[in-house]
């Protein structure tokens, strides 16, 4: 494949290297296996990105760039916006189902250079989780008592764990778990979040 338009290269690539780094280890992917498959010249990561470093980084960030969009969404400062979090998750790992597993590894693992801006995106996360809380409090949304840190690994949990060893529960339940259980998966998991934080009698 050659690149006919340059303007293209940059997505070219980051396409290529997701492809190569979910399918090999970082230190085994090189430079010019990722300039093959995007069918550009090796100079041109040097070009966009610095180096192999700033490929993979780059790419960790466009690929999760939907969940950041969601972040930013006013719509989640409602309760219902849980779901569609859910939901803008599941979709993003699904299209790319290796990706959770390339989390981990750079997380648990220190797998890849990219383990700053997995925590720089996490921080981000924080941030707005925490002024979504305390608008959701301050409103009487939720119950006063709720402990921020605690419901967000309760939420991480459910959002990464059904797409982390999807293999799995794909085998334990007998079924696919396609777009359409996925959603129903969102839906469930919003609500259960929605009445485990519905402010109490006290409130």
């Amino acid at each position: 494949m050659v690149a006919k338009d340059s303007e293209r290269t940059p997505e070219l690539l980051i396409k290529a290297a997701l492809n190569c780094f979910l399918n090999d280890e970082y230190d085994k992917v090189t430079t010019r296996q990722i300039a093959a498959e995007a069918g550009v010249n090796a100079s041109m990561i040097r070009y966009y990105f610095g180096n192999k470093e700033g490929l993979f980084e780059d790419m960790i960030r466009q690929t999760l760039s939907p969940l950041l969009d969601a972040m930013d969404n006013p719509e989640i400062d409602k309760m219902d916006g849980l779901t569609g979090f859910f939901k803008i998750y599941y979709d993003t790992m699904s299209q790319n189902p290796k990706f959770p597993v390339l989390i981990l590894k750079i997380m648990a693992l220190n797998h890849g250079p990219g383990k700053n801006v997995l925590k720089q995106l996490f921080e981000r996360g924080k941030s707005t989780g925490t002024n979504t809380v305390s608008t959701l409090k301050k409103e009487h949304k939720i119950d006063s008592s709720i402990d921020f840190d605690i419901l967000r690994i309760s939420f991480v949990s459910l959002a990464m764990m059904p797409m982390l060893v999807k293999n799995i529960f794909e085998e334990n339940i007998e079924k696919e778990m396609d777009s359409e259980f996925l959603d129903k998966l969102a839906m469930f998991n919003g609500q259960l979040m929605m009445k485990g934080l519905a402010p109490s009698n006290n409130d």
